[in-house]
């Protein structure tokens, strides 16, 4: 493979890829075409269209604090994921994406023209090493995201990774490690802290609303199953689904202060696509698409967690906490508010949203800002790398419970 450098999308089809010299094209006067060393090494795509000087030249690899805004951001991954980013990028003045990378190019050169970007690539490589970039997203497959954390440490660039930062313990704890060392901010995207439904709650329970937490209830059904392809190597029902739901119930179970997981009960079966009860014996938690987790917490308090892969009436995402004197509910949102009263019944007009991207559409974009005011402010992150290891430490105990059906300690996961 070789690498192409970054390139300014264009209205056109892209250069075709080539192995004799480049010829210089009738191209604007803003056009320049990059020297060529070799043109047996050099693909005839490797065009540069510079949209200007950078901004303060290129960077050193110690990490910059205090960022003046806008945070300029490289995207890693133009797929569906790195879409809903770059749609929350675009509205949020404090951030300015500057290039995109796809290893479907055309991908990469689409969502930089639907989104105004002035460079896209084929390489994560040149997304890191971009020397107008102070911090990547990164939002491709999940066994590139510790890998791509290290480079980005290395680089000294501040870093925005989806869920999960590594595929596996040990790889999670190296990654945050590394960025620990470099000195550079590590986040962890479990947009839903930044909904404001779950922030509200949480800020009352700060506040003792209710006084100390004692039962949550939470509530999660997507409104269909993933494809075969999908659930198969995906990680299982725990750790790919329900990983947002262990890291809320955290979240709002130490509202009050410190109150870790300390024991974990997770039963699953299948009861919506028979097709994934082949993959029981290679995984048992991709097998499953229907699920209870109990969890109980230092402070004795518990939580049970309810998840589905199908909900015939949209995305179901409520939550009831109890606590000493009273109870903090939120139920489903809706597109609108419209109710319809008859002589019949009493409904709404609308179902719930049936898309995440569409109910979290909000929460995407107030955690963007966060990182954003993070980086500006010299400010700690939250969740940072530390909640994606406690999340996927979690998941991992839903896993180890379910195989051996039994309660798992958390201490049973070694850290």
């Amino acid at each position: 493979h070789k690498r192409t450098g970054p390139r300014r999308p264009r209205a056109h089809a892209a250069h075709p890829r080539a192995t004799v010299a480049l010829q210089a094209p009738p191209a604007p006067a803003r056009m320049r075409v990059l020297t060529l060393v070799s043109a047996l090494l050099v693909p005839a795509a490797s065009l540069l269209l510079p949209r200007g000087p950078a901004r303060g030249g290129a960077r050193s690899l110690a990490a910059t604090t205090n960022i003046d805004p806008p945070v300029r951001v490289g995207v890693i991954g133009a797929g569906r994921i790195g879409l809903v980013h770059l749609e929350a990028l675009s509205s949020c003045a404090d951030a300015q994406p500057i290039i995109v990378s796809n290893p479907t190019v055309s991908k990469a050169q689409a969502a930089a023209e639907k989104f105004n970007l002035p460079y896209y690539s084929d390489s994560a490589e040149e997304v890191i090493n971009h020397p107008e970039v102070d911090a990547v997203w990164i939002c491709s497959p999940s066994q590139f995201h510790a890998d791509q954390i290290k480079a980005c440490a290395a680089a000294g660039k501040h870093i925005f990774c989806e869920k999960p930062i590594a595929t596996d313990l040990a790889g999670t704890i190296e990654a945050i490690q590394v960025a620990k060392d470099a000195g550079v901010k590590l986040m962890t995207a479990f947009q839903r802290r930044y909904d404001p439904n779950f922030a509200a709650l949480r800020k009352a329970l700060e506040a003792g609303e209710i006084g100390m937490p004692v039962n949550a209830i939470l509530l999660s059904r997507d409104p269909a199953p993933p494809p075969f392809q999908y659930v198969a190597g995906g990680g299982g029902l725990f750790k790919d689904m329900a990983i947002h739901d262990l890291d809320i119930a955290r979240w709002v179970m130490s509202a009050r202060g410190p109150n870790e997981v300390v024991r974990v009960y997770a039963t699953g079966f299948c009861s919506v696509d028979p097709e994934i009860k082949q993959l029981s014996e290679s995984n048992p938690s991709e097998a499953i698409d229907t699920a209870s987790i109990q969890l109980l917490f230092e402070s004795g308090a518990a939580a049970t967690i309810n998840v589905c892969r199908r909900a015939s009436y949209g995305y179901d995402q409520r939550v009831e906490v109890l606590g000493e004197k009273g109870t903090l509910r939120f139920e489903n949102v809706h597109p609108t508010t419209v109710e319809k009263w008859t002589g019949d019944s009493v409904s709404r007009l609308d179902l719930p949203h049936d898309f995440f991207m569409t109910r979290y559409a909000q929460a995407y974009v107030n955690e963007t800002r966060a990182f954003c005011e993070a980086l500006s402010q010299n400010k700690p992150v939250t969740p940072d790398g530390d909640d994606g290891k406690k999340a996927l430490m979690l998941a991992m105990a839903c896993d180890k419970s379910l195989r051996e059906a039994r309660p798992v300690d958390l201490s049973e996961i070694a850290p």
